[in-house]
């Protein structure tokens, strides 16, 4: 039996902060093939979980990972119908508005969180702990206020992925440690392709432009989605083994580290930068989740003192 990963919290917070700055690139990619290539977001999140599956698939060949004999097949499945679905949305998003402002939006998620395990777990949130629930949604509807007045139901889409990516989430605590994150990840990206060729299909017979399916139309594009593909795959591989060097509240706060990455990409590439009035909602969203995180901290180290 293979001995435990020990524990390196300075090389986990290396490997995770690294990695948050990186996963932004797979949205300005996205909102790059949408708005230069002309290719619709739910054809960008076909392609993103099948080169994902492509990309890992010689990890799996060099490690002798057994996916066909996976411990909890249909769940992991399901969750990568699930992160398909939360990508989805995402991608649709980034489509219409900038970067940061979706970024901000769907940092809701660490509250959703919270609010699920005190519901549905029977975890105990202290009237801290929601007063801050309530300040960060009240920073989120500073920065949705606006975006939902120039782009309608579109800006409320983060929150739906936030939502989903909180079930998918769920689900990995369901599922634990029965399989590696190898197959956990390769499961996922056949689960995420199978739904999105589906989801493709209906959303063409119905009409919808955003499902519109298309090959890439230039050799920038096929390298790009390539791209999509593998920084997803190999940057969530290294999300999981940065988990298993450092505990998740010291990794939590470096989920921000995104908007800073998602701003600079919008900037330089699409020209969007935040207003005052959405840098005001990032910082009290922000300020609130890592509140959260803090006071989750505090309580560990007083559970464990007793």
């Amino acid at each position: 039996m293979p001995s435990p990963t020990p524990e390196n919290p300075l090389k986990g917070m290396a490997i995770m902060a690294t990695c948050m700055i990186v996963l932004p690139a797979m949205d300005a990619i996205a909102k790059y093939m949408a708005t230069f290539e002309s290719m619709s977001p739910g054809q960008v999140t076909f392609y993103r979980f099948f080169f994902q599956l492509v990309c890992i698939l010689p990890l799996v060949v060099l490690t002798g990972a057994d996916v066909f004999r996976a411990k909890r097949p249909w769940m992991n499945l399901f969750r990568g119908v699930l992160h398909a679905s939360a990508s989805l949305m995402f991608f649709v998003a980034v489509k219409y508005m900038p970067l940061a402002d979706v970024f901000a939006i769907y940092f809701v998620e660490p509250f959703m969180l919270t609010m699920m395990s005190a519901f549905f777990l029977g975890e105990k949130v202290g009237w801290r702990r929601w007063l801050a629930i309530v300040v960060g949604f009240g920073g989120a509807m500073i920065v949705i206020q606006p975006s939902y007045a120039i782009f309608g139901w579109t800006a409320l889409l983060p929150v739906v992925c936030a939502f989903l990516y909180t079930l998918y989430l769920f689900l990995n605590r369901a599922i634990g440690k029965a399989d590696s994150p190898l197959v956990m990840q390769t499961m996922a990206g056949v689960g995420g392709t199978l739904f999105m060729g589906a989801a493709l299909s209906f959303g063409a017979d119905l009409g919808g432009a955003d499902f519109a399916p298309s090959l890439p139309g230039s050799w920038l594009g096929l390298f790009l989605l390539i791209a999509l593909g593998s920084i997803s795959g190999y940057m969530h591989l290294l999300v999981v083994r940065a988990f298993r060097l450092a505990p998740l509240s010291l990794l939590a706060p470096f989920q921000y580290f995104e908007i800073i990455s998602a701003t600079v990409l919008g900037y330089a590439l699409f020209g969007d930068f935040p207003t005052a009035s959405k840098w005001l909602g990032i910082l009290i969203i922000v300020a609130s989740g890592l509140f959260i995180i803090w006071r989750e901290r505090i309580r560990s180290k007083q559970a464990e003192a007793v």
